[in-house]
């Protein structure tokens, strides 16, 4: 065994608000849900804090990953990621905001 680690990056499982399904998926286009798809498949499942931002003030503790016009809004939770909302930036904070009471 070599001396010194390389850090190998923790896979997470995805959990995803009801209203992701009901509601935000079916707002934005093909295109732009398969440039979503890709950026949690592979930025956000194994390396959530490279990649995102934490939030600050009413969504302290949650974080944010930026897919073109759409933001990810998440916590993280041991080996869980809790997705609450994938929602255009306009609304993005709103919206999550508004949903963390029920997850």
């Amino acid at each position: 065994m070599k001396s010194g680690c390389r850090e190998t990056a923790m896979t997470y499982k995805l959990r995803y608000h009801p209203d992701i399904k009901r509601s935000d998926l079916p707002k934005i286009d093909a295109k732009n849900r398969s440039m979503i798809k890709r950026a949690i498949e592979e930025r956000l499942v194994n390396q959530p804090e490279m990649y995102a931002k934490p939030l600050q003030r009413t969504l302290k503790g949650y974080w944010k990953l930026r897919a073109g016009d759409y933001r990810v809004v998440f916590k993280m939770s041991g080996n869980e990621i809790h997705i609450l909302g994938i929602i255009h930036r306009k609304q993005a904070y709103q919206q999550a905001q508004k949903r963390i009471k029920p997850f």
